[in-house]
């Protein structure tokens, strides 16, 4: 597969504008959250990171989705929760507080998470001869295409709140429209894959979001977890960054696969609407509990 100048030069910028976006949005005391409020914290990003990758391995293989999409769906499984949970966390009345303290802690952990569990799936899924592992420099790529807008990011807000105050919505807007292109790229790249295998992969995805974000909701639940707090764990392992791993997948210089990124593509077209329904059938009986400073 060949890099389109498209492909090369779209996609480190919407990366970095959505990424720059997130940092905007972030302070330290978002990290510090973890020392002050551990349980909520841990208990969201144990499911994240432990439970939904295994839950995804179990449907990649019980769909008997190629291996290529298979990897896809575990890319997936790999990001950390995208800004749109923050959305819809606060319109389900959930912890917004805390969706930002998870989306901060786990974007810094899928630095590490998310080579090593590609890396994983690569070698379950795909043959020697197919897959193209993700090594140390391609790690630090990654770790560029996370952190750095990120702190960034960060950093304006520091210097400049009234300036990042104001480019709240506008960077929330600018974020979407760049997720819609990635994932109109990613289908596009790769338009007779997706054909034959959408229904497949469109309810392989399907399941995923469900079970991501009913595990996110009532593992919390079980555990005593406040209702808001609850929900905002629901949304933020529920509604991952579709765009991070649309990215990694189509990269001429990481996994360069565009097959791999439609599972992250129908993903992300299903999750607004899956997202909306959980929303509102958790927030039908509002609890009022304590939150997050």
């Amino acid at each position: 597969m060949t890099a389109s100048p498209l492909l090369t030069a779209f996609l480190p910028v919407a990366l970095g504008i959505i990424m720059f976006g997130l940092g905007l949005s972030l302070t330290l005391a978002d990290f510090a959250r973890v020392v002050k409020y551990p349980k909520p914290v841990v208990i969201g990003l144990v499911c994240q990171i432990l439970l939904l990758p295994f839950i995804c391995f179990l449907i990649a293989n019980g769909f008997g989705l190629a291996p290529a999409l298979a990897v896809g769906l575990m890319l997936l499984a790999a990001s950390p929760g995208g800004t749109t949970a923050n959305l819809f966390s606060h319109l389900a009345h959930g912890d917004v507080a805390l969706n930002i303290t998870l989306t901060a802690v786990n974007s810094l952990i899928a630095i590490l998470t998310m080579p090593l569990l590609v890396n994983l799936s690569l070698s379950y899924f795909m043959s020697a001869d197919q897959a193209i592992p993700l090594q140390f420099a391609k790690v630090l790529q990654v770790f560029a295409i996370v952190l750095v807008p990120v702190a960034l990011g960060m950093l304006v807000r520091r210097l400049t709140p009234a300036f990042a105050a104001r480019m709240e919505k506008p960077m929330k807007l600018v974020a979407a429209l760049f997720l819609a292109g990635t994932v109109m790229l990613a289908l596009m790249k790769d338009w007779a894959t997706v054909v034959e295998y959408a229904p497949l992969v469109g309810a392989a995805a399907l399941l995923f979001n469900l079970v991501s974000l009913g595990l996110g909701y009532y593992v919390p639940r079980m555990l005593k977890i406040p209702k808001r707090q609850a929900i905002a764990i629901g949304m933020e392992i529920g509604i991952h960054n579709g765009t991070l791993a649309i990215a990694l997948a189509l990269s001429p210089t990481l996994l360069n696969n565009s097959t791999m990124a439609i599972p992250a593509a129908l993903y992300s077209l299903i999750m607004f609407f899956t997202a909306a329904g959980f929303g509102w059938w958790v927030s039908r009986n509002p609890e009022p509990v304590a939150v997050l400073d």
